[in-house]
């Protein structure tokens, strides 16, 4: 998690997209802290020695840890919407804090909350915090104006100065409407248009302040470095504030849309009902190989975080290759069912991996599935007499020679992208969220050469095949494309 700033009206810090707003009687400023690997940016709003929190991540004990050492007292928690790509932190902090949380009236909330509706206010300092309902991302989605104090210093007559759009009005873009159904999803989109038609008439000048960002799922066609802007510069740039009108809006979101994660479905209920309290990062076990089997014995999967040529070259017999990098937890819970404990094989550093694999699947809620990582790793578990497994890997240009091969089993290159990607000729296309479900299905007596973009998702699609007894080998450098080009040549 990164964080930026910007203190008493100024243009903000770039890159990762702090902002700044204005106002008098103490020190008012908006901190920014982004979780590179979701495309999400939680907001810090303090005015004097008093603060509130937008759309906190689960992990938020940094943010914590800040405030505390500088002396702030967060007094409000605030959601624009129930999320379906992270777990809140707004329960984190509110343990730690005592502050209240404070969201959408009609979100459903099992736990207690202080509910907003349009033109409901907060007060903080000598600011001013409306809640605006724009629906469309969600159908409870909700916006904060955070309107500055007046001219004789009170907190009436403030003008506007940022807006915490959550999942409406985003940098270059604004949040899909696809994630709460097909049924579902067309009116969504126009309340969208219209919901992001009533933003753009703030002040120009006013920050806008998104959740999601560019690398979120929430979001479509958001690749803007910048986190944050103004409406100014949105009215100019960001094509979902130029269709020409509410049918050319809603057509250019119902089409070309990706496949939301396969986790996403459960994050709303979990949020809904609310996260348990963790009070800090769970600590990851180390377990013996004895350990293990006992684990793998009891439904356990092995999940090896290391590089995939490392992975392929020797692994425990079962095992889920899946590097530890920025997609790790969100291709766990792709493929991996929701409730199946979980055993890790870490690359070095290993506390730091150990760090890096808890925060990223606490986010999504399988910390609760974490039994534990193998100590000592593969060669403590060879030196133990256990079994170690091999899967062949290849580099795209290999693939052609091996189609034409005499002898063996026939290869079938199975393409493990998105159904939205294009076809590679001659291939089996199985998303890789699909795989799991539809191994069954897979034509018999044949070798299978798994290919994705660039090699990652392949490296996780062999291991399932290879689990299940099937003769695979994994394209893990190179891709799809490379290997249309390769077959036309």
């Amino acid at each position: 998690m990164s964080r930026t700033s910007g203190t008493n009206g100024g243009g903000g810090a770039g890159g990762t997209g702090g902002s700044g707003t204005s106002g008098t009687g103490g020190t008012n400023a908006v901190e920014s802290f982004t979780t590179a690997a979701l495309g999400d940016t939680s907001h810090l709003l303090t005015a004097g020695d008093e603060a509130l929190v937008v759309d906190p991540q689960r992990d938020c004990w940094p943010l914590l840890a800040s405030c505390e050492a500088r002396g702030l007292r967060i007094r409000y928690v605030l959601e624009t919407h129930v999320h379906n790509d992270y777990l809140s932190g707004a329960l984190e902090i509110r343990a730690a804090t005592g502050a209240t949380v404070a969201g959408p009236a009609r979100a459903g909330y099992g736990f207690d909350h202080l509910p907003l509706a349009e033109g409901d206010e907060l007060t903080l300092g000598g600011l001013r915090v409306q809640a605006l309902e724009t629906p469309g991302h969600t159908a409870e989605h909700t916006a904060y104006l955070v309107l500055g104090a007046g001219p004789d210093g009170d907190a009436g007559g403030g003008r506007p100065v940022a807006v915490f759009t959550g999942g409406s009005l985003l940098v270059g873009s604004a949040g899909r409407t696809d994630l709460s159904g097909p049924a579902r999803t067309e009116h969504l989109a126009r309340a969208q248009y219209r919901s992001l038609r009533r933003l753009a008439r703030l002040p120009s000048g006013t920050r806008v302040l998104p959740t999601h960002g560019a690398g979120s799922s929430c979001s479509i066609g958001a690749d803007a470095t910048e986190r944050t802007s103004t409406v100014g510069d949105q009215l100019l740039a960001n094509p979902a504030l130029l269709a020409a009108d509410e049918d050319a809006f809603v057509a250019t979101r119902m089409l070309g849309l990706p496949p939301a994660p396969a986790y996403y479905r459960r994050m709303g209920p979990l949020n809904r009902a609310g996260p348990a309290v963790l009070g800090g990062p769970p600590v990851l076990l180390p377990m013996t190989p004895d350990e293990v089997r006992l684990a793998v014995d009891r439904g356990a999967l092995v999940v090896d975080a290391r590089d995939r040529r490392a992975f392929a070259d020797a692994h425990l017999p079962g095992s889920l290759g899946n590097e530890l990098d920025g997609s790790f937890a969100a291709l766990v819970g792709e493929v991996v069912p929701f409730g199946r404990p979980l055993v890790l094989v870490l690359p070095e550093p290993v506390a730091d991996a150990g760090r890096e694999a808890v925060l990223q699947l606490l986010r999504i809620g399988y910390e609760a599935w974490l039994v534990g990582w193998v100590d000592g790793g593969v060669e403590r578990w060879r030196a133990s007499g256990g079994p170690l497994a091999v899967i062949r890997t290849a580099d795209v240009s290999e693939v052609r020679g091996a189609l034409a091969r005499d002898g063996g089993l026939p290869v079938q290159v199975l393409d493990v992208r998105s159904a939205a990607e294009p076809p590679v000729p001659g291939a089996l296309a199985v998303p890789l969220t699909e795989l799991p479900g539809r191994i069954d299905e897979l034509p018999p007596g044949r070798e299978f050469w798994t290919v994705c973009g660039r090699g990652r998702r392949a490296t996780v699609a062999a291991g399932l095949l290879a689990a299940a007894g099937l003769p695979v080998t994994a394209v893990v450098s190179g891709g799809a494309h490379d290997l249309v080009h390769e077959l036309r040549g």
